[in-house]
């Protein structure tokens, strides 16, 4: 089963290129994210003409997360748990079953946080200890779990160009990367490094200064395995090449197979 992960910085903008990434890539599964889309104004029919299910949790102008699926999704929940005044629409779960056993997918879209120190930062703080809370009840489950999203954390020095210019910003500050950290401790796998433990692998570029042909990017777009998961990870792949294709997001799509 292939898995991947991509923030597509607004579906109405990338109408054309996700089908045409689909097409391509034929990944079984995939969570968006920044859909930036109410649900029922979410363009369906493209992306169901392609064969593939699709589940939103959406939000006017900002925001929002799908899930597309080729097989069916059940156990569908949208929001993560901890905080019913939280209205922002970061993420959804939801099951599939493959050919060799059941597999539960988490899209998330983690706040970004800046300006750090501030409420935003607080609540990018607040919202990852809700997801820590999540992903432990989900460990407990002992079985086979991807957790797929924008993060907005760069887990460490390989991950950023130049760390010292991001040593501020609330996508590497300390006390994110503790964050995500102790999330990893858990138990999770973190699919690219698994299978591409050294070196640059960046996965956002923005689109000022010159980021993508200067190569002046971060990896923030992370799979994480369960334990259960990670024992059938094969390959693990960051699609570079779609950054430079026509009206890109400022993200590409992240992957991995299961043999699930």
């Amino acid at each position: 089963m292939k898995l991947a992960t991509w923030n597509i910085n607004g579906i109405k903008a990338r109408i054309d290129a996700l089908p045409e990434w689909l097409r391509q890539a034929q990944p079984d599964v995939v969570v968006l994210q920044e859909i930036k889309s109410v649900d029922d104004a979410f363009p369906r029919a493209p992306l169901e003409d392609l064969g593939y299910n699709v589940e939103t949790h959406g939000q006017k102008s900002f925001n929002g997360v799908a899930i597309l699926s080729k097989r069916p999704l059940e156990s569908v929940t949208r929001g993560l748990p901890g905080d019913a005044s939280d209205e922002q629409a970061r993420w959804i779960e939801a099951t599939v079953t493959g050919e060799a056993g059941l597999l539960t997918i988490c899209g998330l879209y983690q706040p970004n946080g800046n300006p750090a120190p501030g409420p935003k930062y607080d609540y990018k703080l607040a919202w990852m200890a809700r997801m820590e809370a999540r992903a432990t009840a989900l460990l407990a489950l002992e079985e086979p779990i991807a957790m797929l999203g924008d993060y907005n954390v760069i887990p460490q020095p390989e991950d950023v160009h130049d760390p010292a210019a991001w040593a501020e910003d609330a996508l590497y500050r300390t006390e994110t990367r503790q964050a995500y950290r102790r999330l990893v401790a858990q138990g999770w796998t973190d699919a690219i490094r698994a299978v591409n433990p050294v070196g640059e692998r960046f996965t956002f570029w923005d689109y000022q200064a010159g980021a993508w042909p200067r190569n002046k990017g971060i990896r923030i777009d992370h799979i994480l395995l369960s334990p259960q998961a990670a024992d059938l990870l094969g390959t693990a792949v960051i699609d570079k090449a779609v950054r430079d294709w026509e009206k890109p997001s400022d993200h590409v799509p992240v992957w991995c197979t299961l043999d699930i």
